[in-house]
Formats: C-alpha cells, sequence, structure tokens
C-alpha cells in the first residue's frame, strides 16, 4: 500500500514598498522563523534576482514591468510546489503586481509603508541623494511614480517598529489565512 503524503500549501508573501523601506530586512527576518516552523523557503530579493535573473534590463517601466514579471513567475513555480516564496522588491506598478496575485493565487502582498523621508534618511547607498541631484532618472519616489496597493493584505511601516514586531504581523497575517496553524 502506497502512502501520499498530505498536500503542502505553499504561499507567496510580496513586500513591496520603496527603497529603503524595510522589504529586504524583513524579508530576510522573516525566512528563518518560517523555516523554524517546517516550510521550506525561498527568498527572491530584487536586487539579487536583477542581477541574475535580469541581468541587461533598465529602469523603464516596461523592464521594469517584466523585472517584477520574472519574479511572479519563478514564485509561482515554487508556490504551487509547496514553497513558501518570499519576494522583496519596490515592484512599483500595481499592474505587474496584480499579474504576479492572479498568476500565483496563494498571494499575501504586504505594503512596507514606511515614509519616503524615513526611506531617503535609511539610503545607505546614497541613490536617494544622487536621484534628488537628478543623477538617476525615473528613481521610484522621486522622479517616478510609485502604486500603492490597493488593498493588500497587510500594511506596515517600518518607523517605530522593530523587526521583530513586523515579522510577527506578517506571521500573523499568514496565520489568519491559513498558512500557518502554530
Amino acid at each position: 500500500m502506497t502512502v501520499t503524503p498530505p498536500a503542502v500549501r505553499g504561499v507567496t508573501i510580496w513586500f513591496t514598498g520603496l527603497s529603503g523601506a524595510g522589504k529586504s530586512t524583513l524579508a530576510e527576518a522573516l525566512a528563518p522563523k518560517l523555516r523554524a516552523l517546517g516550510q521550506r523557503v525561498e527568498v527572491l530579493d530584487g536586487d539579487a534576482v536583477r542581477t541574475h535573473l535580469s541581468k541587461g534590463l533598465g529602469f523603464s517601466r516596461e523592464d521594469r514591468d517584466t523585472n517584477v514579471r520574472r519574479i511572479g513567475y519563478v514564485a509561482h513555480l515554487l508556490t504551487r510546489n509547496g514553497v513558501f516564496v518570499i519576494t522583496a522588491a519596490i515592484s512599483p506598478y500595481r499592474e505587474a503586481r496584480d499579474w504576479c496575485r492572479e498568476t500565483i493565487r496563494d498571494f499575501v502582498e504586504v505594503h512596507v509603508a514606511t515614509p519616503l523621508a524615513v526611506c531617503a534618511g535609511r539610503d545607505v547607498k546614497g541613490l536617494y541623494q544622487k536621484a534628488y541631484a537628478g543623477e538617476i532618472p525615473s528613481f521610484t519616489g522621486v522622479s517616478d511614480p510609485y502604486e500603492p496597493p490597493v488593498a493588500p493584505e497587510l500594511t506596515l511601516s517600518t518607523e517605530g517598529i522593530s523587526v521583530d514586531e513586523g515579522v510577527e504581523r506578517v506571521l500573523e497575517a499568514l496565520r489568519s489565512r491559513g498558512y500557518l496553524s502554530v
């Protein structure tokens, strides 16, 4: 007699927000917590994906959407195979994020809604300074739009909360939607 293991349900946790909002920090802190709960986890960080999967793309709207859709497609493949996928990508345009939501289905959007001034103040790479000086054209939040999600599953600002508090809010969002039982 062959025993079939129970179905494993994956989910994509899609962190979106401005540069410096705290997406990658939250993603990197969430991953070990989920692993400790017995989940298979993969982190798709926007910067890493752009380097390896989307090399050669620029920052036009079309290129940004292509990058987001590539991340979404990989997340879809992993999610349908029971993996908890954590993405951390600015993903500035609603239409591309909505495409990902429709494609992936098990999708929890987390809008990291940290104010622009706070993000600019955290700017360790000096990108905001260059954008304000006009050295970086089409910089999201400065010279290019960021379209906030209309109905994310969770909105949080990393201003005034600890990383652990942010991670706990994400875990609670996953529990309340049936992705985690503990």
